[in-house]
């Protein structure tokens, strides 16, 4: 791994790699998750296919921890070129704990602000996601947009969310409301990030263009514990570990003034969430 990685990633809070994989791989994982996709529901649905449905989200629901019941995502979770980024950024491999399938198809919402480890809640240290691009990713199709840098605030206390452009409820209020930034990107890129960078997604606005990803979420090798949901934890040779259970909870940011201007200050407590939206 290129030292200016490891720079980028400490500096920035995340680090995109260009073409991690190749064309063929990409052509046949957004084939699979296509054909999945189309012959029903599986464990982790939030809901199943609306084939009629209004909300494009509905007809093509996300998919979460895929790993658990198709080798094909499992063999990608852990694949060593994941393993190979994530060890350099780190210093450690991490623990493998989901998959998360998203198809974000034309006229569907986006995903509000947010940091990851609000879910995940590793302990001690965060976790780290390897989010990979299925299609052409910009900004008419919602393509991802990270605050840089904020990776360094403490996980902050959330508010209510715009749900007419957002599938989640929840986001994280920002200092400077234009902070965030696109990061465009090509199939077979991956951008690997923080647990704690705010990060998140505007609406699909396109009238016949997919933003399909896969994404693996991690945990720092010293980890000891994660929210019960992302059990059970992997080595990345595949094995089972066996991991304590972190409770939800804890004190959370909120912005004040300060000379040097805001400042996350920890105060009341999170709301308990235990699923990563």
């Amino acid at each position: 791994m290129s030292v200016s990685f490891k720079q980028q990633y400490d500096a920035d809070g995340f680090v995109l790699v260009r073409g991690l994989f190749g064309p063929e791989e990409i052509d046949r994982l957004r084939e699979h998750y296509m054909v999945l996709r189309g012959r029903g529901s599986y464990s982790g649905d939030d809901s199943g296919v609306e084939v009629g449905g209004r909300d494009p989200l509905k007809r093509y629901p996300r998919m979460t921890h895929v790993h658990r019941w198709d080798d094909l995502t499992l063999q990608w979770l852990i694949d060593q070129r994941l393993d190979e980024v994530m060890t350099g950024l780190l210093g450690t491999s991490p623990f493998a704990v989901q998959t998360m399938i998203f198809f974000k198809p034309p006229g569907s919402r986006g995903q509000a602000l947010h940091q990851d480890n609000f879910y995940l809640k590793a302990e001690p240290g965060t976790c780290i996601a390897a989010w990979m691009a299925l299609d052409p990713v910009d900004a008419e199709n919602g393509g991802l947009q990270v605050v840089p840098g904020s990776h360094r605030w403490p996980l902050l206390c959330t508010e209510k969310a715009d749900t007419k452009v957002s599938y989640t409820d929840v986001t994280v209020p920002l200092p400077d409301p234009d902070a965030a930034v696109l990061v465009e990107m090509q199939p077979g890129d991956v951008l690997f990030f923080h647990g704690a960078l705010v990060h998140g997604s505007a609406p699909n606005v396109t009238p016949d263009r997919f933003r399909r990803a896969l994404i693996g979420h991690y945990i720092q090798g010293e980890a000891e514990k994660v929210a019960e949901y992302y059990h059970p934890v992997l080595r990345m040779d595949g094995s089972h570990l066996d991991l304590g259970v972190s409770e939800g909870g804890g004190p959370c940011g909120e912005w004040v003034d300060s000379p040097d201007g805001p400042v996350a200050v920890l105060t009341r407590n999170h709301t308990v969430i235990r699923k990563h939206e």
